[in-house]
């Protein structure tokens, strides 16, 4: 037998080597129904479809709370238990649509369920007092530490803007307010999970010019448009504009939320406004055809009217 050259056997698996390293990729991946898909290439324009946050209280006790977020049509992507220590459960994969926030709107962005990741608190909301006005309830400092690293991580994994953390009064405020006056807003703010809060200074000033001269109703509703609500500019003091600006003041002024315009309030407004960036205000471009179905509505009856 004739005995190859050394240099044969070394060109042999330098070409076996090669052909490694340019062999084609493994076999494609598949779906659940068995179609094959070739997931080695990735496009570069892309982003999270989760654009806002949105925080709810249950107004139930726990046991009833779970049972009406995962047996009724109602749910959220995660659950905040009120039990010792708080427990975070997931009740929704945030790659699925939560039926959370009904038909809710917030800038140009309407139905927010379909672009949204929804976390419910276990808390009672409020108490009825003597004299039949709602007194709200605090938040143990328990559930808000285990609700901070959550809604951080959430943020950074789906680059949620601080503006579009939001409450649920916020996105529905003709019948909702959670999470009412004593969710702690501005804690938020300075851990810079929110945007910064009004400078106390800047308030103060607008303030005193307000007091002078108090902007009309018309004024109060673009400048609650122009912050995010969803409202219709009437120039009336209606309904719709007392329960908006119920929630803004619940957000930034939790001690008087009584839903009338009045010095203060503009003050706040024109400060958070005017500091607002300008792309945070600026509408995307009108899409050619709906991005989603309509969200189902919020099954859960509405409270009652707040005076």
């Amino acid at each position: 037998m004739t005995r190859r050259p050394n240099w044969f056997a070394a060109l042999l698996l330098a070409a076996l080597m090669t052909g490694c390293a340019t062999s084609p990729p493994g076999p494609p991946t598949t779906t659940e129904g068995g179609v094959p898909i070739d997931a080695t290439r990735t496009a570069q324009g892309q982003d999270s479809r989760v654009l806002f946050l949105v925080i709810h209280y249950t107004v139930a006790n726990f046991p009833l709370s779970m049972r009406i977020l995962t047996e009724q049509e109602v749910s959220a992507h995660y659950l905040l238990s009120d039990e010792s220590p708080p427990r975070i459960y997931r009740l929704v994969d945030e790659s699925r649509r939560a039926w959370h926030s009904g038909a809710s709107a917030w800038g140009p962005n309407k139905r927010l369920n379909s672009s949204s990741i929804g976390i419910e608190i276990v808390h009672p909301g409020f108490v009825q007092g003597p004299n039949g006005q709602r007194l709200y309830l605090p938040f143990p400092k328990a559930q808000i530490d285990a609700l901070i690293p959550l809604v951080q991580d959430i943020v950074k994994r789906h680059q949620i803007r601080p503006e579009r953390i939001l409450g649920h009064g916020e996105v529905t405020p003709a019948y909702k307010e959670d999470p009412g006056p004593t969710f702690p807003w501005k804690l938020f703010a300075e851990l810079g999970i929110t945007p910064p809060w009004p400078d106390a200074s800047r308030v103060a000033a607008q303030r005193t010019l307000f007091e002078a001269q108090l902007p009309d109703v018309a004024w109060f509703q673009l400048a609650l448009a122009k912050h995010g609500y969803a409202i219709e500019p009437t120039g009336v003091f209606d309904r719709q504009t007392e329960r908006v600006l119920m929630n803004f003041q619940m957000r930034y002024r939790p001690g008087n939320y009584a839903g009338q315009p009045d010095a203060e309030s503009a003050a706040l407004l024109w400060v958070l406004t005017n500091a607002m960036p300008a792309d945070a205000m600026a509408p995307p471009p009108a899409p050619s055809a709906p991005l989603a179905p309509p969200d189902r509505p919020d099954p859960r009856p509405p409270l009652p009217a707040m005076r």
